[in-house]
């Protein structure tokens, strides 16, 4: 907490930077452009004095004089509007160029400080259970359900570093794409069922239309239902049911999987699949998550030539729907 709220300290400072040398160079453009003015304006009285006013050509004289003094003028004005117009141009571009190195710098930093907290916690629990079940003797049930506790947080161990693991070597074009024929019902099914063993007592409608293949990669695709299924679990009550359905819809197949949770923002519904964000704020957030899984949904989506969209499910919360081609 008071990492963010050093961190948060930046941009105001940066900006105050920023004012401050625009205010700095157009303070001094101003004053170069008023002496130079006036250097001109001397500069042309001058030379008028030393005419002569009973030359012949005087009046022809006095018109070059003005001339010269009025191309002068509109030379400076010209140049300082140019010179005004470059700087505040670098001024928006520098003012874009920190913050969004800050908010990159800020996303890391969350990302880092959410990743040590999920990797920490599956690990306390299972190292806990672990002592337990050495210190204590418990009847077979309870060791069963200890065992089962333990098991769930080493896949949910298992899960978040495979992201990790996965959304590095497809950004650094590392991973090796392995697409075969998969039954896409079945892998949706299992899916669904593992999250029902983990969280029980959770309403679930799932309608899933059976046989239906598509060509990928077996553990992205796994992958994209997996963190799916999981972000409607995480921001949703858990007395809320989610919504898995499966449908064929020509040569296509649709995928929906809908919560009733509190809903994403329209204005957010582009930037949640962006690497490392997450809606809210992070000094008041209490959903754990690294920001990693719906980006690496769009990314395994927009590998496998699949649509990925987002919509708000009525009376309320989120609905995602893939749309694929079928084999």
């Amino acid at each position: 907490m008071a990492i963010n709220r050093y961190i948060n300290k930046w941009p105001n400072r940066a900006i105050v930077i920023c004012w401050l040398l625009l205010i700095y160079v157009l303070a001094a453009l101003i004053w170069w452009y008023i002496a130079l003015n006036q250097q001109n304006n001397q500069m042309a009285s001058y030379r008028l004095q030393l005419l002569n006013q009973y030359d012949p050509h005087y009046t022809e004289k006095a018109n070059q004089i003005n001339s010269y003094h009025k191309r002068l003028s509109t030379a400076y004005k010209s140049e300082g509007l140019t010179f005004i117009l470059v700087i505040l141009a670098g001024a928006v571009f520098l003012r874009s160029a920190v913050m969004r190195q800050i908010r990159i710098q800020r996303q890391q930093q969350n990302f880092m400080m959410a990743i040590t907290h999920e990797l920490k916690t599956p690990i306390s629990i299972a190292k806990l259970n672990i002592e337990t079940l050495m210190k204590y003797q418990l009847d077979e049930s309870k060791k069963e359900k200890i065992l089962k506790s333990s098991l769930q947080e080493i896949n949910r161990l298992n899960t978040l570093t495979g992201n990790i693991l996965v959304s590095a070597q497809l950004e650094g074009g590392s991973y090796l794409f392995n697409k075969e024929e998969l039954n896409f019902s079945l892998i949706v099914e299992d899916s669904c069922q593992d999250f029902i063993n983990r969280f029980h007592g959770r309403p679930w409608k799932n309608e899933l239309e059976p046989g239906l293949f598509i060509s990928g990669d077996p553990l992205l695709i796994q992958i994209l239902v997996n963190n799916l299924i999981e972000n409607a679990v995480k921001y949703s009550a858990p007395t809320t049911p989610i919504s898995v359905s499966l449908n064929k819809n020509g040569d296509h197949g649709i995928l929906q999987i809908k919560d009733e949770g509190v809903g994403i923002p329209k204005k957010e519904h582009k930037r949640i699949f962006q690497k490392f964000y997450r809606v809210g704020n992070e000094d008041t957030r209490t959903t754990q998550g690294t920001g990693l899984g719906l980006y690496l949904c769009r990314k395994i989506a927009k590998d496998h030539k699949m649509h990925l969209l987002i919509s708000d499910n009525q009376p309320k919360g989120t609905n995602f729907t893939v749309r694929f081609n079928l084999l």
